[in-house]
């Protein structure tokens, strides 16, 4: 494949690339120079909490310039919701405590009002899911089914509840809006984006698993599967399609705007609930993604039905793919990209909407920053797998960018146009909730988050002992984490508790094994069909899962007594 980079292009690349390697040997970094940037960053992170609730609250974002507050997505108090998870991560459990008796004391649903249905999938349902899953770190009261039950989770699948009409269409590809009382709006446009559609498998695979009510997860997994059968046929998607007929009407396809969740959740949702099918799909796209897309370790935008280069530019959306790809082992490629577009903000403070590969300039109209988490997302990925210290140097750079350019008295605003740094006058929710808290995360090497799946606590239920905190959080678009193991928890206490009543109604031992003999024969057809359920499939978990596995097994006291 022929380089779309001129010869100077290709000069930047590589010197950026040996300066960036001896920026740092390593010894730039002590531990206690990383803890000092982790509380730099905390003061970042409540420099614009604090104002938020000074200036801004009940309002759903803060205008860091006028010093007040504006409805954007629906008048929820949509910061305090993105927000409430990052306090407890970094340990504020007094405020975690105060702001979710307060969401759950005042937010109120049922009104008149049109909005996003993925803006409110990601940082409400998934916002709220998050906290309920932290509550119990975080000392807030605990309903006696918890995880399995709760207000915040009582809340969570009310707000889903309300998105579900959106999803009535002959395709079953949602609507891009609702109106919290009466379902679509008459009239609403029949167009939605690609990743608009598909980023639901983790809210509402998480909401199913821990209720057990499946048509939420049933509703994700149908719009995942009608995009992917009008993908083209070299296997490309566009980035919006009409909901009704499933027509592409944008034909270009790339990994930023549009289309990146879309993969994501491909990865995160067949990890999360155990489902090779999208991880087999995400694998299936990853194949044209890199024959048709990747230029030199960039990632351009094509046409879909071609697969010929439409757009020669990277959009700042583009920098999450990096650290999806250190999510499956691609760590080469994945710090190669990453070179590229930290050149990018190296050369102008900041990267903008849209960037012009070929001539290394800001592509007009689409110079703004707004404060977006997906370079420090990747980075924050790719120190945990590989430790480089110099993934701590952009960090550092990164912060040390906002804290120049964007503070403002009452908190940090947009950038307007990256080559001048001139400011506007929007503190978005996903500040927060994804910038600030991935930048906390880096600096942070002992966050509970970071558990690497050697410990887990278990605790006693209605429903049996379980084992939570274990690892293997997934993070949902908007940087919201998910326990899995707490999925795993309900999941298993149902099937048990079926198990269970059913053999309580059997007297004999004839008759319970006359059932249990009829209920495996039974499902495993299914199980051979489709595989097992989540908890079940070793190949689904990390190694310390399937010894849990084991561990349910087998007593013990027989594994330590066995002869070798």
């Amino acid at each position: 494949m022929p380089s779309m980079l001129k010869p100077w292009m290709w000069t930047i690349s590589v010197v950026v690339i040996l300066q960036s390697s001896t920026w740092s040997d390593g010894r730039s970094f002590s531990k206690q120079d990383i803890l000092k940037y982790r509380e730099k960053v905390r003061a970042m992170f409540y420099h614009g909490y604090d104002n938020y609730l000074n200036h801004a609250y009940p309002y759903d974002e803060l205008r860091p310039l006028t010093c007040d507050g504006v409805d954007t997505w629906g008048s929820y108090s949509l910061t305090l919701i993105d927000s409430l998870d990052t306090l407890a991560i970094m340990g504020n459990y007094t405020e975690f405590r105060r702001v979710a008796r307060l969401l759950l004391n005042h937010l109120d649903f049922d009104e008149d009002i049109n909005v996003s249905v993925f803006e409110t999938n990601i940082r409400v349902v998934g916002g709220l899911l998050s906290a309920h899953l932290l509550s119990r770190r975080a000392g807030l009261e605990l309903d006696p089914g918890w995880p399995c039950k709760g207000p915040l989770l009582d809340m969570a699948e009310t707000v889903a509840k309300k998105l579900l009409p959106a999803f009535k269409t002959p395709t079953k590809i949602p609507y891009g809006t609702v109106n919290l009382m009466y379902g679509v709006p008459k009239g609403e446009i029949t167009i939605t984006c690609t990743a608009g559609a598909g980023t639901f498998a983790v809210e509402f695979g998480t909401l199913s698993r821990l209720t057990g009510d499946p048509i939420f997860e049933q509703t994700a997994l149908e719009a995942l599967d009608a995009i992917w059968k009008y993908k083209s046929d070299v296997g490309l998607i566009g980035n919006h399609i009409d909901v009704n007929t499933g027509k592409w009407t944008a034909t270009d396809s790339g990994v930023g705007a549009g289309c990146d969740s879309y993969y994501e959740y491909l990865v995160k949702g067949g990890l999360m609930l155990g489902n090779p099918k999208l991880l087999d799909q995400y694998y299936e796209y990853d194949k044209v993604i890199q024959q048709f897309m990747k230029r030199d370790d960039w990632y351009m935008w094509v046409n879909m039905k071609k697969g010929s280069v439409t757009m020669p530019v990277f959009q700042s959306l583009d920098a999450f793919y990096p650290g999806l790809q250190s999510m499956l082992g691609k760590i080469d490629d994945a710090m190669k990209t990453l070179h590229n577009y930290y050149q990018v903000w190296r050369q102008l403070g900041f990267i903008p909407e849209f960037y012009n590969i070929v001539n290394g300039k800001v592509v007009d109209k689409r110079e703004g920053y707004p404060l977006r988490p997906e370079l420090i997302e990747s980075i924050m990925y790719l120190y945990r797998a590989t430790k480089d210290p110099m993934l701590l140097e952009m960090g550092r750079d990164i912060y040390t960018s906002i804290e120049k350019s964007s503070k403002t008295p009452c908190g940090y605003t947009t950038i307007k146009d990256v080559r001048t740094h001139k400011p506007d006058n929007r503190m978005e929710s996903f500040f927060l909730s994804e910038t600030t808290k991935y930048l906390y995360l880096l600096f942070d090497p002992d966050n509970f988050l970071h558990n690497s799946g050697g410990q887990g606590e278990v605790i006693s239920t209605p429903r049996g002992e379980c084992v939570i905190e274990s690892g293997g959080y997934i993070f949902n678009t908007e940087a919201h984490p998910i326990d899995t193991a707490a999925l795993h928890c309900c999941q298993r206490a149902r099937d048990t508790k079926f198990i269970e009543d059913m053999l309580r109604t059997l007297q004999t031992k004839s008759a319970k094994l006359r059932f249990l003999d009829d209920f495996t024969r039974i499902t495993s057809p299914k199980w051979m069909k489709e595989g097992l359920p989540g908890s079940y499939n070793c190949t689904a978990q990390p190694f310390h899962a399937r010894l849990s596995i084991l561990g349910e097994m087998f007593e013990p006291q027989k594994v330590m007594n066995a002869a070798p």
